[in-house]
């Protein structure tokens, strides 16, 4: 199967057109693609996404994110298998890390907070940096690649993907999440990003894409300088979010002064 029409050799030399480009972007490495892949395999991995809305592996739903996401690969069809497992190959790897200058790149077969991510009308995720460590292995992860599944999507429907400066002072750059589009950038304890304005499409439709996020063992030294410890999602808030902001502080207070005993009976109640 043909995912795109390039061949490796012409997917490297893509790759280096568009290095600098990534590395200057701001407000930190990034770059996105109209028409990459293949149209009409992504019209069958649209075809095939599972209806997370009535059986999604996690349902997220508080102050910071409002949103549906598969776990693993058992989910996917057959084409979306397949186009997966291309993402994660040697062609495909090579060409990552020829564009993001990342070099020895590893895939993550798990899909752990990958795969089919789904935000129905209503739903967010508010501006974050990514948990920095594979659950498993442990590897350092250095880069998100998210592919857009979303026909006909309009301005008004929001659902930007948002990348916010350093300070958290302005949105830097603003994505909207049309099919076929193709957007990555390098992952940092202060690469901030999500998509924070709450989904306006009409009801039956809902907000696609996939996720794959790529690691390396170990990271820059000017990376592990800023947070060399293992930390989960960190989120952060723009002025308008002041209502996730009191929320996350009481959780995090409940949390500080409840016994691990009593949040463990929680979590598994919750479960």
């Amino acid at each position: 199967m043909n995912f795109t029409s390039r061949t490796p050799e012409e997917l490297k030399a893509f790759a280096l057109q568009y290095k600098d480009a990534y590395a200057t972007a701001d407000p930190f490495p990034s770059i996105y693609f109209d028409n990459f892949f293949n149209e009409d395999v992504l019209k069958k991995v649209l075809g095939e996404f599972p209806d997370m809305s009535k059986n999604a592996d996690f349902k997220y739903n508080d102050a910071n994110q409002i949103k549906l996401a598969s776990k693993g690969e058992y989910r996917f069809g057959e084409t979306t298998r397949e186009f997966m497992h291309y993402l994660n190959s040697q062609p495909f790897l090579e060409f990552l890390s020829a564009l993001t200058g990342i070099e020895n790149l590893i895939p993550d077969p798990f899909f752990d907070g990958g795969g089919c991510h789904q935000i129905q009308p209503g739903g967010m995720l508010k501006i974050h940096a990514d948990f920095n460590k594979h659950p498993r292995t442990k590897l350092d992860r250095r880069l998100n690649v998210l592919v857009y599944l979303n026909e006909d999507w309009k301005e008004e429907y929001g659902g930007q993907f948002e990348l916010w400066d350093l300070d958290m002072k302005e949105c830097r750059k603003s994505i909207l999440p049309i099919f076929n589009r193709m957007a990555m950038f390098s992952t940092t304890s202060t690469s901030w990003h999500g998509n924070p304005n709450v989904v306006k499409c009409p009801e039956g439709r809902s907000r696609k894409s996939l996720a794959l996020y790529y690691y390396t063992n170990g990271r820059p030294v000017e990376e592990t300088a800023v947070s060399d410890a293992d930390h989960n999602t960190i989120f952060k808030y723009r002025k308008e979010d002041k209502k996730a902001r009191v929320m996350t502080s009481l959780k995090e207070a409940i949390k500080l002064f409840t016994p691990p005993i009593l949040l463990q009976g929680l979590n598994k109640s919750k479960n």
